[in-house]
């Protein structure tokens, strides 16, 4: 697996209602039935078999993406020991597991108004009956591609590309300033 890209931590002001999270290592995993109980089992992880729907345990989580892509997300520091532990667990089974921590910039968008904000952008119904605790998905933002998970009723895990992450943030300011 090629080295870890040393990127600078992106960085926007916090308000009452967003902020961006951590660093995290990323991996986007692919694979039939028997992989992904493998990968599940060294992950640490059961990897989610309804759609749209995420599992965590401690610092680590599995979304998922598709049918067979779930987006596997751990602490920054944690990359290179999933890796191994998933490359050993998987061995010669088919499958695809891609480190894309650098590509993407976590946001929180807490609060009473989280859902307004989303909604103002995002095509789906984001209701807590449509859209509820622990649904994931792969939507858009505006114009933008993003991973949308709700984490508790009134909080979203929002997985931006790096490179949109501004424009994303300036929307969502621009946007909060009509409420």
């Amino acid at each position: 697996m090629a080295e870890q890209a040393v990127r600078n931590p992106v960085s926007y002001p916090a308000t009452e209602w967003m902020r961006v999270l951590p660093a995290a290592s990323r991996f986007i995993f692919r694979g039939p039935p028997a992989a992904q109980a493998a990968a599940g089992s060294a992950f640490g992880v059961a990897l989610p078999t309804v759609a749209c729907r995420a599992a965590a345990a401690g610092s680590r989580a599995a979304l998922w993406l598709g049918p067979d892509e779930w987006l596997l997300l751990a602490g920054s520091d944690e990359g290179l020991a999933v890796a191994a532990a998933l490359s050993r667990a998987l061995g010669d089974q088919a499958h695809s597991l891609v480190d894309v921590s650098h590509r993407q910039v976590a946001l929180e968008l807490h609060g009473p108004h989280a859902e307004w904000l989303l909604a103002s952008q995002c095509p789906l119904p984001l209701d807590l009956e449509s859209f509820p605790v622990g649904m994931c998905t792969r939507t858009v933002f505006a114009k933008v591609e993003i991973v949308l998970w709700r984490t508790s009723s009134d909080t979203f895990r929002v997985e931006v590309w790096r490179s949109f992450s501004r424009y994303t943030v300036e929307l969502l300011t621009e946007v909060a300033k009509e409420k």
